[in-house]
C-alpha cells in the first residue's frame, strides 16, 4: 500500500488518506488494529522515515492528512491545530435540504463548537425513503471552526441533516438507498484542503486533496462541479 503524497519537505508531509484507514494505532491496547490499515505504520515504511502525527481524521473520512517529520515542527503544527490557526475545508452530503448557508453553534460534550457551511447543490429523487414521498439531499462545503471529535458528523445530525454514509449518527435507510440504488458507498465526508503557515518558514501554504471516482459520481448526481468558496 502506497499513499499519494500531496506535499513533502524536510519538516512535514501530507498524504491523501483513503477511507477505512486509521491515522495511528488506538490508545486503548484492548482494541488493536492491523498495520495494514494504520497510516502511521504504512507511511513510515513508504518513506523510510520517522513520523509524528499532528491531527486526526475519522477512519471513514478521506482527504488531506498531515504528519510532522521533525519533532519541533510537529509540536508547532499540533499547537496550530489546537489554536484553530489552520483552516480546514470539507465537502459532504447530507440528508434533506439545508439552508443555503449557516453556522451550527452547539456544544459537543462540555465544550463549545462551531461549524460553518454553504450549500453548493441540492438533489431531489422521486423515491420514497423513510416517511417522505421523495428523497432530498444537499451537497455542502463545510469549515469546522473548532476541532471536536466527529464535529461535522455530530453537528449535522444535531440539526436533523445527518451525513450520508454515517453509520453512527446517520440514517440507515438513506445510507442503504445510496449503496443499493445509487451505487455510492461509504461516508460522504471529504477533508478537501488545509491552509496554514508553514511551521518553519512562516510562508502561507495550501494543501489540496484529489477527487476520486466516488465523488465524481456524487457530482454527476448533483450536476455540479464544486469550486471551494470563502465561507
Amino acid at each position: 500500500m502506497s499513499f499519494r503524497i500531496l506535499y513533502q519537505d524536510d519538516f512535514m508531509i501530507a498524504i491523501e488518506k483513503p477511507p477505512g484507514f486509521h491515522v495511528h494505532p488506538p490508545e486503548d491496547s484492548n482494541h488493536p488494529i492491523s498495520n495494514h490499515f494504520n497510516c502511521l505504520h504504512l507511511l513510515r515504511n513508504q518513506i523510510s522515515q520517522y513520523l509524528y502525527p499532528v491531527h486526526r481524521l475519522d477512519r471513514a473520512t478521506s482527504g488531506v492528512l498531515l504528519f510532522g517529520l521533525k519533532s519541533d515542527s510537529a509540536r508547532k503544527l499540533c499547537q496550530a491545530f489546537e489554536n484553530h490557526q489552520i483552516r480546514k475545508t470539507y465537502f459532504c452530503v447530507t440528508r434533506g435540504w439545508t439552508d443555503e448557508a449557516g453556522q451550527i453553534d452547539a456544544p459537543l460534550g462540555t465544550s463549545g463548537a462551531l461549524t460553518s457551511y454553504s450549500r453548493l447543490g441540492k438533489l431531489e429523487l422521486p423515491h420514497s425513503v423513510s416517511r417522505y414521498p421523495s428523497a432530498r439531499y444537499s451537497l455542502l462545503q463545510v469549515e469546522p471552526r473548532s476541532g471536536r471529535q466527529h464535529q461535522i458528523r455530530r453537528h449535522f445530525a444535531h440539526i436533523s441533516h445527518p451525513l450520508i454514509g454515517d453509520t453512527v449518527y446517520g440514517s440507515g435507510e438513506h445510507n442503504r438507498y445510496f449503496r443499493s440504488q445509487l451505487l455510492i458507498h461509504g461516508l460522504l465526508l471529504k477533508a478537501y484542503s488545509v491552509e496554514l503557515l508553514h511551521p518553519e518558514t512562516g510562508e502561507p501554504l495550501q494543501i489540496t486533496s484529489r477527487w476520486n471516482g466516488l465523488w465524481h459520481r456524487v457530482f454527476d448526481r448533483f450536476e455540479v462541479c464544486p469550486q471551494p468558496i470563502k465561507i
